[in-house]
């Protein structure tokens, strides 16, 4: 592994190809923090699918990446003399070392449960010493996917105390949910099925959490297995010189069990 000068030495390279392109590249020339945006979203669902991968030479590229559109933002604000790298950099630092007060302050913490606790006390902290009204869920970016959403709401709730006593009592309340939602089915009324659907589906996320699971990871890796398994019934029908949809769905059924035992 590379020492800290060679790092630095690394660092420093990428921040000189950063000024040549931003100087010298039209496409890079006409980039904006608005059109790097979505850009950036990208890069981090394909990171996403290369840790779920566990392909460590794609991780590396793709935080290369990463790496390269943080260059890219402090650039530009650097041009609009609002901020550069450095700034960026000390900014980080100084939260990191704010926010761990059991490593460079006199504070003692059991676990990192606690250590996470900490740290949502101190960010609250942190924006009301600003003089701006902040609130508990104020933090949790209004356009993150409804279900890594619920997670966050969850977490930050739980980091002030408003959870259950017992994890096993979230279960009275995923089976209320359930019987709420079977019971607006009945009733056919299709705007309180979907709020109840809603209710079900943080409930569930709810337990998740508790038990220690991130819901995201653990309905991704449904997700794929129900991929492997269907590509698997498409190409035994394939094979056959069929098609799916010539297919009954007892034959189906037979490679689907096949995909299983597999």
């Amino acid at each position: 592994m590379n020492n800290i000068q060679d790092k630095l030495k690394a660092f420093e390279r990428l921040l000189t190809i950063m000024d040549e392109l931003r100087a010298q590249c039209p496409w890079d020339k006409a980039q904006t923090l608005e059109s790097l945006r979505t850009l950036t979203l990208e890069e981090v669902y394909e990171l996403a699918d290369a840790i779920l991968k566990d392909d460590l030479q794609e991780i590396k590229k793709e935080l290369g990446d990463i790496l390269l559109h943080i260059v890219f933002y402090a650039k530009i604000g650097e041009e609009k003399e609002a901020f550069d790298i450095a700034d960026v950099t000390n900014a980080l630092c100084d939260k990191l070392v704010f926010r761990h007060p059991h490593i460079y302050g006199g504070v003692k913490v059991a676990d990192a449960r606690e250590v996470a606790d900490n740290w949502e006390a101190i960010k609250l902290k942190e924006k009301n010493g600003k003089g701006t009204k902040n609130t508990v869920l104020g933090g949790v970016p209004e356009s993150l996917p409804a279900l890594v959403k619920a997670n966050r709401i969850q977490d930050k709730a739980r980091g002030v105390g408003f959870d259950w006593e017992e994890r096993s009592q979230v279960w009275d309340k995923v089976n209320e949910e359930l019987n709420e939602l079977k019971h607006e089915i009945e009733q056919q009324d299709f705007d309180k099925t979907e709020a109840e659907f809603g209710d079900l589906f943080f409930s569930l996320i709810n337990a998740a959490r508790l038990y220690g699971i991130n819901p995201e990871n653990a309905l991704e890796r449904t997700n794929r297995k129900f991929i492997k398994r269907f590509n698997y019934l498409e190409e035994k029908t394939i094979q056959q010189g069929k098609s799916l949809h010539d297919m009954s769905l007892a034959e189906m059924d037979k490679y689907w069990e096949e995909a299983k035992r597999k």
